[in-house]
């Protein structure tokens, strides 16, 4: 199934260097959770603060398990700091 992968600020240096700005179109086996392509991109945990799935918030304990369908787009962002 395709689905779209998109990170936010530092952690689009986490995407690999075909990517399109900071997404990436991706084929992953059906069934496949948010948690598995946390660990393909190697995303440090601490990094991933917040994470909508078609624009809808998942919940840090909703988050791992959490199977991806097709078409589905998942953007991340990290923590944001300001001055």
């Amino acid at each position: 199934m395709r689905i779209t992968v998109k990170l936010y600020a530092t952690l689009s240096d986490y995407l690999p260097p075909e990517r399109k700005h900071n997404a990436i179109a991706l084929d992953v086996p059906p069934g496949t959770t948010i948690g598995e392509l946390l660990a393909r991109f190697k995303l440090p945990p601490k990094l991933v603060h917040l994470v909508l799935l078609n624009g809808v918030y998942i919940a840090p304990e909703k988050r791992l398990p959490h199977p991806l369908s097709e078409a589905d787009v998942l953007a991340i962002w990290p923590p944001i700091a300001g001055g």
